[in-house]
């Protein structure tokens, strides 16, 4: 994507026709040397400006995934390992977050370009048991707008509330999020599975009616 500054690789963009680019994720992820992820911070900031200043319009999100080590692993530097001996995460990952969440929650396009519209932090098992989440389910807690689950509706919600014109607008109707048929093959076959909640790891969008 073009930027106000540069030009930059993004992992994931949507792009509608006659729009151009609505909404983009950024994914990053990082295994070791969490005390430096403070000063990674100015990065994902300038990432953000140089995004917004090119589209302001742009839902931008970021994902920042960390390894979920602990002292049990000898072969570990002290400044590579995440967790301590009761599972609580490092301070460096504390302040690294809270930092985070004074980056998250752009509304408007005329608001701050440096704030992405959701940002998402979780820390990922090395090894986890079958069917077991390979997440971290203790941090972010539940309440935190860190949470992938956070992440994806503020994503959502904000593309929603930015193009409602969408929906009286019949040239563009091709900007509305697409839904799922309560009766499609493909949910009716995961739920004679199990729930498709549990199967999916997210509530399908579902049609009116």
């Amino acid at each position: 994507m073009l930027g106000g500054l540069k030009s930059k690789k993004i992992d994931l963009v949507v792009s509608k026709e006659g729009i151009g680019p609505v909404l983009a994720a950024s994914v990053k992820g990082t295994s070791r040397a969490f005390r430096n992820l403070v000063n990674r911070t100015e990065e994902a900031i300038g990432d953000c400006a140089n995004i917004h200043i090119m589209y302001p319009g742009l839902v931008y999100g970021f994902v920042h995934f960390l390894k979920a080590t602990d002292p049990s692993d000898r072969s570990l530097r002290p400044n590579d390992i995440s967790l301590d001996t009761n599972g609580d995460v490092s301070p460096a990952i504390r302040a690294y977050s809270r930092l985070l969440e004074g980056l998250t929650g752009r509304r408007l396009v005329r608001n701050d370009y440096a704030r992405y519209e959701a940002v998402g932090l979780a820390l990922v098992k090395a090894k986890a048991a079958k069917r077991e989440s390979p997440l971290l389910a203790t941090f972010p807690t539940a309440d935190s707008p860190l949470t992938l689950d956070a992440f994806f509706s503020a994503i959502y919600r904000t593309y929603d509330m930015r193009f409602p014109y969408t929906y009286t607008d019949p040239g563009l109707r091709h900007l509305t999020r697409l839904e799922w048929h309560p009766q499609s093959p493909a949910l009716v076959t995961l739920r004679k599975i199990e729930a498709a909640g549990e199967a999916l790891g997210y509530s399908p969008r579902m049609a009116a009616g």
